[in-house]
């Protein structure tokens, strides 16, 4: 079965309907090719069997290969800033396998300010990582003081230690072995946010709830009020921003995600 959208023709497998929220950014990315396509339409059914796709405010598939793809967001796929679609800067390289910053002066500016679209005690942000570097920085955030949404795994051999903050101001932690995959910060309680990678819980913070940034989040970098810094070179496979989740939730993301890397041949 073929199916077609505005400007941009679908392939379908017989019998496989495609999911009008899926069509509208295959639309609007200009994806023609099927396997990128089948990727993205299971990508948002798997979203939404597992009840997760209602808690996300901003989701970027980094597929197609180009800038001009890359910038859009799979929940709300108009080319605006109230969209949150993307706006690049600085040097980035984009293929197949994602967005990779350069480390020195690429980040892509959201639109997204938590303290105008999130709860208090509530929200997440995700990054899934191609590579396994040291000078690591910042791979999405926003935040100074005590108002951090900040997502910054960092890697052992490099003497750093875990920066992550959800809305909030805490000691550094230990740095993790390996920061590939899909790294989540998540909060949905006043006294505690915890950190995840690939699904799976690698530490609890228990502090209490500060405030939430009025600063847009940047992905490869943290703004510090409007100023790009602490820029990351890890190649950019998704990132999502939304509600805080539960435990399941979380793990069910990854699922959700590997699966969709997975059949881009990509995943890590």
């Amino acid at each position: 079965m073929i199916r077609r959208g505005i400007g941009v023709q679908s392939f379908v497998s017989a019998g496989v309907s495609t999911d009008a929220d899926a069509q509208a950014f295959i639309t609007a990315a200009g994806i023609t090719d099927a396997t990128q396509q089948s990727a993205i339409n299971t990508l948002v059914t798997d979203l939404k069997g597992y009840s997760i796709w209602s808690k996300m405010k901003a989701i970027y598939p980094f597929v197609g290969g180009t800038s001009s793809a890359h910038k859009w967001n799979l929940k709300d796929p108009r080319d605006l800033d109230a969209a949150f679609r993307l706006v690049f800067s600085g040097g980035w390289t984009h293929s197949s396998t994602g967005a990779l910053p350069n480390g020195t002066n690429g980040f892509a500016r959201t639109y997204f300010i938590a303290n105008l679209n999130l709860d208090t005690n509530n929200g997440h942000i995700s990054y899934y990582s191609r590579d396994n570097k040291s000078d690591s920085g910042t791979p999405i955030g926003t935040g100074t003081g005590g108002d951090q949404f900040v997502l910054t795994p960092k890697l052992q051999s490099g003497g750093s230690q875990d920066y992550t903050r959800i809305f909030s101001w805490p000691s550094p932690t230990t740095a993790q072995t390996n920061i590939s995959g899909l790294f989540l910060g998540n909060r949905n309680s006043a006294s505690q946010y915890k950190k995840f990678r690939n699904g799976i819980s690698y530490e609890t913070v228990v502090v209490n709830f500060d405030t939430k940034p009025s600063t847009a989040l940047y992905i490869a970098a943290r703004n510090g009020n409007g100023i790009a810094g602490q820029y990351s070179n890890l190649e950019c496979a998704f990132a999502s921003i939304g509600d805080g989740l539960t435990d399941t939730e979380a793990a069910n993301l990854y699922t959700a995600v590997q699966a969709y890397q997975t059949t881009l041949s990509r995943n890590v």
